[in-house]
């Protein structure tokens, strides 16, 4: 018998059993999307974090002091004071820093008339701005000068703008209070939103560091230095430079413990990506047993068509059907629910992508790999578990077959 005609005979006997059919596909259409739309969540979500980690620059450096304790009790960051001025100055001259700038910062309550917002404020240079991708939208930066003279100016993300100026007011050249030191507003960041952890980027204040510093802190040492390499590829070389510089400047001997500590962005950008992938990994494998339930139910499915069958398969089999093509039947009619199955759980699985980010707005992205991985499980999946009942079927004994009742 050749492959048309079983076609044609798999095709009538679905036919015959429309419901029970699409029951049957329900299985495979419901894993097929599952997959589809965790991995397309999955995978939205690491290009999400990939796009904000390059927003807030791949290739950035972050200097901190670190390893420092008083009685057996490690300090916290911005009570150590192992990083000074003057390192800040000595790394500006290694070669594979690009841009550079110290960081000091303090958090306080914002006043501009009645209008107050709690917030942070950032002691740093204008090469902050090239590090962190940061724009200048009104305004201006302020200059070397200004940081030379501890000047009381300063620059404010959109969040504070619209909190202290509600009304639509233009902030650049007015004066607002942070705590009770006056600073005029010089310019106004470019809004970028928050970033992958939820935080908001624009509820920032900027001004020089030696304001921050002198004016604000009191203090005369400073508590991190941001950089970025020349080159993302030479990231890794850069901290090996800065290590060295540091080392040589605080006399560190050699198998003694930094009293800094180096971070990249590559060094977030890997622990957040190895995080999405487990939870992508994690999400395909829960839909990928709908999968697995669907391959169940094509197999008790064609057991229970292969009782209903058992004289059909006698009478076939006692004109001269081979058991081959008994089994090919068989075969065909699972392969062709679960594929059709698969092509229904496909369409079905972009529609349920397409309505997660209009409803839920979460970030998401189909690859081509995971529609035919897909595809091809649904089509593996109807041949694994057609198989043995149409093996029973063509075992079967033409006599007895066509004697059951």
């Amino acid at each position: 018998m050749n492959i048309g005609n079983l076609l044609k005979i798999a095709l009538k006997a679905l036919n015959n059993n429309k419901l029970r059919c699409f029951l049957t596909m329900l299985g495979i259409i419901i894993g097929v999307a599952s997959v589809i739309t965790m991995l397309a969540i999955g995978q939205g979500s690491k290009n999400s974090i990939k796009a904000q980690i390059s927003e807030m620059g791949s290739n950035m450096i972050m200097i901190h002091p670190g390893n420092m304790q008083r009685g057996g009790v490690r300090q916290s960051a911005d009570d150590m004071q192992t990083l000074e001025v003057a390192d800040f100055e000595a790394l500006r001259t290694v070669k594979g820093v690009a841009a550079i700038s110290p960081s000091v910062n303090s958090a306080g309550q914002l006043v501009n008339g009645n209008n107050n917002w709690p917030s942070s404020i950032y002691g740093v240079t204008p090469e902050y701005l090239d590090i962190r991708k940061l724009k200048v939208k009104d305004g201006a930066m302020f200059t070397e000068h200004d940081i030379k003279s501890a000047a009381k100016v300063c620059i404010i993300g959109k969040t504070v703008a619209d909190n202290l100026f509600p009304n639509g007011d233009n902030p650049v050249g007015r004066v607002i209070r942070f705590g009770k030191i006056p600073l005029t507003v010089i310019g106004v960041l470019e809004s970028k939103g928050t970033n992958s952890m939820g935080m908001d980027q624009d509820d920032v204040v900027i001004a020089p560091y030696t304001t921050v510093m002198k004016r604000i802190l009191a203090i005369d040492y400073i508590q991190g230095i941001f950089a970025s390499a020349v080159d993302e590829n030479r990231t890794e070389e850069t901290i090996d430079q800065i290590t060295e510089v540091l080392r040589t400047r605080h006399r560190i001997q050699e198998g003694a413990d930094d009293d800094f500590e180096i971070r990249s962005q590559q060094e977030l950008s890997q622990m957040m990506n190895s995080t999405s992938d487990m939870m992508t990994v994690l999400l395909a494998c829960i839909a990928g047993i709908s999968l697995l339930v669907g391959g169940i139910g094509i197999m008790n499915i064609m057991y229970v068509s292969v009782t209903e069958r058992t004289r059909e398969i006698g009478l076939r089999m006692s004109i001269g059907a081979r058991g081959v093509d008994i089994l090919s039947q068989f075969l065909i009619e699972a392969v062709i629910i679960s594929v059709s199955g698969g092509i229904i759980g496909i369409l079905v699985g972009c529609i349920a992508t397409w309505l997660v980010n209009i409803i839920a707005h979460w970030p998401v992205y189909i690859q081509l790999y995971s529609v035919l991985l897909s595809f091809a499980v649904c089509t593996i999946t109807g041949i694994f578990f057609g198989w043995y009942p149409a093996k029973k079927a063509a075992g079967l004994d033409p006599i007895e077959a066509i004697r059951y009742e």
